[in-house]
């Protein structure tokens, strides 16, 4: 059963506390590292007795804010194991409305780093730094896989864009949990993998954290010399180091972090800041943190932000004592995973992920790895499933001459426009689909050949992302995996869908059709 939160008016851990805690979630136990992760434990335990103050908002205002009840004897004194519950009823789903980790089903968490480049005069940010960490109880590993801001990609109701516009939009929009919320769905919609939660820092922060532990011991691979580094003013500010080890105190860290003049640009960049985040656990490790713990949160008032309740950074904490360094697996999306690509209408320089490579990775980082144990069938046997599942679909949707009426009857009411193409060497193919697809309700307006005939699987790509029944339908009838499904940035289209048929189809009445030599 997950930890619930009872109704009471038991005392709240400090806020100061609750956010430091965060903090060095991010900076120990995503790193690794024990030391830090049970100092803070123990703090919080000896520190929780006396404070009323609320703790760290949780960015679904849906749910009720955290609480820690006491228990206790006659002394005053705390139980070892605190009896910490999440906010909100059991099975409580995050922003992205996944359910969030059952510790005691020893669950996988995913926590999305961004790193945000907040300018002064700019209302709105894009993220600067994306990583996708990964905590696995069950083996007691961890991950970081750096995602490039320039990744083209589906933000969910925006179409196709690079992925550290999700952040943006979110923000500008008013999106629900704002910005962290959308680039949270982003990544968990393109990497197909669960987002649980957030943690958020900006440049200052960042800096002012650095400062706090009296800057970082770290290894330069390579001289950098960077004479357009960019400073805030929308000018220069020239950055300069040699190979070899150096003290780097927070100014200097973030511009080491984020400069780009270096062989692999973005690539090279991702990995220098996990072989930063690396030697921050490595710095904390040598330190006695709690009296540093209330100047933490002087600094990073206004530049952190995060959806971690104390429930999940105390049970995280625990964990940390069985990583270390040897047990974080770090990866980065770079041209192994993604290749360059000029978007025509706009000429910007993007990356197309490579998406069958990238589910290769994905899987290995990111699978549960004792389903059995964390009550997650195989993922085997979930793929079945879901094909058995759009199989019957399909089949109710052919056989079922009052389901076809009514699936008339709403794609009527959408008015959606067909473009059909054939992917495939098969010939005839495109103009039996398009026959077919009529007969069951559908607007066919065109059909005819596909750009290529070596499409594997069919593909449906979105126009009018408001015509979601169609979608759906036609994703039930051609088996489309949503990996399949491609949203176009041109708004202006005069059709709604456009399906290229795949070599996968399976369709009545097309086994009659011949291949082409």
């Amino acid at each position: 059963m997950r930890k619930q939160r009872p109704a009471n008016n038991q005392p709240h851990i400090p806020a100061f506390l609750a956010r430091g805690l965060t903090i060095s979630l991010v900076v120990a136990f995503l790193m690794g590292g024990a030391y830090v992760g049970y100092l803070f434990y123990f703090t919080v335990k000896d520190a929780v007795a006396s404070a009323r103050l609320p703790t760290m908002p949780y960015v679904d205002l849906s749910l009720p804010l955290g609480v820690l009840p006491l228990t206790g004897d006659e002394s005053g004194q705390l139980p070892l194991v605190l009896p910490v519950v999440r906010g909100g009823a059991e099975g409580a789903t995050g922003v992205t409305g996944v359910p969030l980790p059952d510790y005691e089903r020893k669950e996988r968490v995913n926590i999305l780093l961004l790193g945000i480049d907040k300018r002064p005069d700019e209302q709105f940010s894009r993220t600067d730094t994306m990583i996708l960490a990964t905590v696995d109880p069950n083996t007691k590993t961890a991950g970081m896989l750096s995602i490039p801001r320039d990744l083209w990609v589906s933000i969910p109701g925006y179409g196709e864009d690079r992925i550290n516009k999700a952040y943006f939009f979110g923000e500008r929009d008013g999106y629900p949990g704002g910005g962290p919320a959308l680039a949270m769905k982003t990544v968990q919609y393109n990497l197909g993998v669960p987002v649980h939660f957030y943690a958020q820092i900006d440049f200052d922060g960042f800096r002012q954290v650095i400062d706090t532990l009296g800057g970082i011991e770290i290894y330069v691979p390579e001289t950098i010399n960077d004479p357009t580094f960019p400073d805030n003013n929308y000018g220069y500010d020239p950055f300069y180091i040699e190979k070899g080890y150096h003290t780097l105190d927070g100014y200097n860290t973030l511009r080491y972090a984020r400069t780009r003049a270096t062989p692999g640009s973005d690539f090279s960049r991702a990995r220098r800041q996990q072989a930063v985040l690396m030697a921050i656990r490595d710095k904390a490790l040598q330190l006695n943190m709690v009296p540093k713990i209330p100047e933490l949160w002087n600094t990073m008032s206004g530049a952190f932000r995060t959806n971690l309740e104390l429930v999940d950074i105390l049970e995280l904490s625990k964990l940390a004592d069985e990583i270390g360094p040897e047990d974080i697996q770090t990866a980065v999306l770079d041209y192994n995973y993604t290749y360059n690509y000029t978007v025509p209408e706009t000429g910007a320089q993007v990356l197309i992920p490579l998406r069958d490579k990238i589910r290769e990775l994905v899987d290995e980082m990111f699978a549960e790895t004792d389903p059995a144990e964390a009550g997650q069938p195989p993922a085997e046997v979930v793929q079945a499933q879901q094909t058995a599942q759009a199989q019957a679909r399909a089949q109710e949707i052919e056989q079922n001459a009052q389901q076809q009426e009514e699936i008339k009857t709403l794609l009527a009411q959408e008015g959606a426009r067909l473009v059909v193409q054939n992917g495939t060497n098969i010939t005839g193919l495109a103009s039996q689909t398009a026959l077919f697809l009529k007969q069951q309700g559908f607007n066919i307006v065109q059909f005819g050949p596909a750009d290529v005939s070596t499409y594997p699987h069919t593909v449906i790509v979105v126009y009018d992302e408001g015509k979601n029944y169609t979608l759906e339908v036609l994703k039930a009838l051609f088996n489309v995996s949503e990996e399949n499904v491609r949203r176009s940035p041109n708004l202006k289209s005069d059709i709604d869908f456009r399906v290229i048929i795949g070599s996968d189809v399976d369709l009545p009445g097309l086994q009659s059709l011949t291949t082409t030599e």
